[in-house]
């Protein structure tokens, strides 16, 4: 850090109750009150006056010796380090203290035109020749300019630190050659001709406040000069640091006032995420959707990340989906809803979208009925998830993502387990879901024999295990010359379609007509599901 030392008498400056005052023979004849503390000082035995074009002005208007200055920005820490610097006293500068000095001493108009090589050149050249080469001084001093930002936009000292930042970021990581912070895993800074990365810049904006940390990548991003991975990237590091981790047991009550500041911390992440897909990723999105949930963000906010998550959903990965924990008051440790309300948005764009290529098309979306279904399978063990979560978020994928329901089969039998004491009529709910004809012959297999299932399910599953067999069967014994043609041998089928009607290909379970109690349950079966399990159950017992 660059500093700039004027001066050489020692501080003599000291408190006596609400009063600072200097030591010195002369007596004090002058009093300046800021806010709540008086200064004693010295009109001409010092060059205070002849030093400062405002005091001047106001002593000369003034009926007594008593100033009051309490609109100084930067307040009395302020105006005692310009006073010193009249008094002789030794003041030592920095990126710290040269934002509230400069706006001082321009306040207190200590320019050129009062007296040469005056306090205000002094701070001005020191801010351009050193603060500004700086790259840590030029952030430090911004990231101090958000207290007195009206004095510090008007005397160009915000303006003057972004150019410099923004030129520093968009220089070539092959010619940094300055300080900077990165602490990232797995990256070793003392290695000799460690090359310097793309993202160097990024963890040292992250100190900034929001408002100047906006303005960076704002004129970062209009500049069009780097990746939007990069860009992203600075949104995660900064996010990272100044968004709080969401508990899912955090009682403590925040107030209005925090609970703003947060919304508009994430209302500026979400308007600075570049438009390019893949500039963020999806975890990164689903983290930002439940911090959202948890401020109440505006319902734009919400709405944005809602379409770039969906757009993104088909780089996620289950990790990515099973990172994000369920809300407080919540017994179901995943947060399955905003799975799904993500997922409605990706269907939503999907179904918009013209299909360039239609098997492309079909892969995606098969993709996603895929990752949602192994989902299923692992929230489903969750001791805390409802029926209704469940079956919701299954039903939400359309027909066409499921190729094949032996997945979701898996979800709904791990479930089942899982919740040994669910009601018949949960069951019946979650079992709804499952298309039976969909069924591979082992999962069929497994099916006929889980005593889990609803006997219900298992009849249809016998059902249409059924109909593929008959089906099979007659297309064998199709003459060659109808199959060639496609045509049926309609006759020939109801001829012989009792005669060679084969019995299943799997042994049906004991007790598929009884409950657990013993008694019979048809009663929950029609008459033609009834007539079904006679038959079969007869014939897997010949």
């Amino acid at each position: 850090m660059k500093f700039m030392k004027l001066g050489s008498r020692p501080d003599t400056f000291f408190t006596e109750e609400a009063t600072r005052a200097v030591m010195s023979d002369v007596p004090s004849d002058l009093t300046i009150k800021i806010n709540n503390i008086s200064y004693l000082l010295h009109k001409l035995q010092y060059p205070l006056l002849p030093k400062c074009g405002l005091l001047q002005r106001l002593y000369s208007e003034a009926d007594d010796a008593t100033l009051e200055l309490h609109d100084i920005p930067g307040g009395g820490e302020a105006f005692e380090l310009c006073a010193k610097y009249c008094y002789g006293i030794t003041i030592n500068l920095s990126a710290h203290n040269l934002v509230p000095s400069l706006c001082a001493a321009k306040f207190l108009r200590m320019t050129e035109a009062v007296e040469p090589g005056n306090l205000l050149i002094k701070l001005d050249s020191f801010f351009s020749s050193c603060i500004l080469q700086s790259w840590k001084d030029s952030i430090v001093t911004l990231n101090s300019t958000y207290s007195l930002f009206d004095w510090s936009q008007s005397l160009g000292i915000v303006r003057r630190c972004i150019d410099s930042i923004v030129d520093k970021i968009l220089t070539p990581p092959n010619k940094v050659t300055w300080s900077y912070t990165y602490t990232r895993p797995g990256y070793d800074k003392t290695r000799r001709h460690q090359s310097v990365p793309r993202d160097w810049w990024t963890e040292d904006v992250s100190f900034l406040n929001v408002d100047m940390f906006r303005c960076i990548l704002a004129a970062i991003k209009s500049a069009n000069a780097l990746q939007p991975q990069l860009i992203g990237e600075a949104l995660h590091v900064y996010a990272s640091r100044w968004m709080p981790e969401i508990a899912r047991d955090d009682d403590e009550a925040s107030t209005s006032r925090e609970d703003e500041a947060k919304r508009r911390l994430l209302e500026t992440v979400v308007s600075l995420i570049p438009a390019e897909r893949g500039s963020v990723s999806f975890r990164f999105l689903l983290r930002l959707l439940s911090f959202a949930k948890v401020v109440a963000a505006s319902p734009a906010t919400k709405a944005e990340l809602l379409r770039v998550a969906g757009q993104q959903l088909e780089e996620a990965t289950l990790n990515d989906l099973l990172l994000l924990p369920g809300r407080s008051g919540d017994e179901s440790l995943y947060d399955v809803e905003l799975i799904q309300t993500v997922l409605e948005s990706f269907l939503r764009q999907w179904k918009r979208q013209v299909p360039i290529d239609e098997r492309e098309s079909m892969k995606s979306i098969c993709k996603i009925g895929k990752l949602i279904d192994y989902y299923l399978q692992v929230v489903a063990r969750d001791a805390g998830m409802t029926v209704q979560k469940m079956t919701s978020l299954a039903e939400t994928l359309p027909g066409i993502a499921r190729p094949d329901h032996d997945h979701l089969y898996k979800a709904i039998n791990i479930y089942l387990k899982e919740h040994p004491d669910l009601s018949k009529a949960d069951k019946k709910q979650l079992c709804r879901v499952l298309d039976c004809q969909k069924l591979s012959p082992e999962i069929c297999g497994h099916a006929v024999r889980n005593e889990r299932l609803p006997l219900r399910t298992v009849v249809q599953v016998l059902y249409y295990e059924h109909e593929k067999a008959n089906s099979n069967a007659c297309r064998k014994q199709a003459s060659p010359d109808e199959t060639e043609r496609g045509v049926p041998s309609t006759s020939r089928v109801h001829e012989k379609s009792n005669l060679l009607r084969p019995e299943p290909s799997f042994k049906v379970r004991g007790e598929v007509a009884e409950s657990k109690n013993g008694r019979a349950s048809v009663v929950e079966l029609n008459s033609r599901e009834k007539a079904l399990i006679r038959r079969i159950s007869h014939k897997s017992h010949s």
